[in-house]
């Protein structure tokens, strides 16, 4: 059997791979909480951004050739006014953010160790320029009550907490999309998890 491989995606390598990260993020995301219903080109655009920001980080988990998961960051600045912005008026200086964008991984693949791995390279990443205070990441917030919530699921926020991260209480930022089974993008609060680095 092959074994697990960990890669730094840049240039021609990322390029290459976007069509496999952008399934990977439909996959994911379409599971409870995100429940979101995505398309492959707008997974691909988006995806560029990582290209084009030279601090980004995209690694990816590779079982032979084929990518199993995948982790993005970069500065906080590649992102949105809107998740800047609330955190600028709680006082943190975005300037010294590194951003958490996502963390993906094909199911049967989970409990492995490969998302302790993807914070591991990611904080790395991050210190190793010397320019970044925190590391922050976003996560969608539904009710417990919500319908699609499997009876099984359980939240990630203790293996957030063990990677040292913690949930800024009261602050949160907005994103839309479009949720499965519905006709049109919707908005969803998300929360702020921060970690000093």
């Amino acid at each position: 059997m092959s074994e697990l491989r960990f890669e730094r995606l840049t240039g021609h390598r990322l390029e290459e791979a976007l069509p496999e990260l952008a399934r990977l993020r439909i996959e994911v995301f379409r599971d409870f909480p995100y429940l979101y219903d995505g398309s492959a080109a707008y997974e691909q655009r988006y995806l560029r951004t990582y290209l084009d920001e030279p601090e980004a980080v995209v690694v990816g988990c590779f079982l032979g050739d084929r990518v199993i998961g995948a982790a993005t960051a970069l500065p906080m600045r590649g992102e949105p006014e809107s998740v800047r912005q609330p955190l600028a008026e709680a006082g943190y200086d975005t300037d010294r953010i590194y951003y958490f964008g996502e963390s993906v991984l094909e199911k049967a693949h989970r409990g492995q160790g490969i998302g302790v791995r993807f914070f591991q390279e990611r904080e790395t990443a991050a210190r190793s320029s010397g320019r970044y205070d925190h590391a922050v990441f976003c996560a969608v917030v539904r009710p417990e009550d919500h319908p699609a919530r499997p009876k099984e699921y359980q939240p990630l926020d203790q293996f957030w907490r063990k990677r040292g991260f913690a949930r800024i209480e009261g602050l949160s930022c907005r994103f839309s999309w479009k949720d499965v089974g519905d006709q049109q993008e919707t908005t969803k609060a998300m929360s702020y998890w921060i970690k000093r680095l």
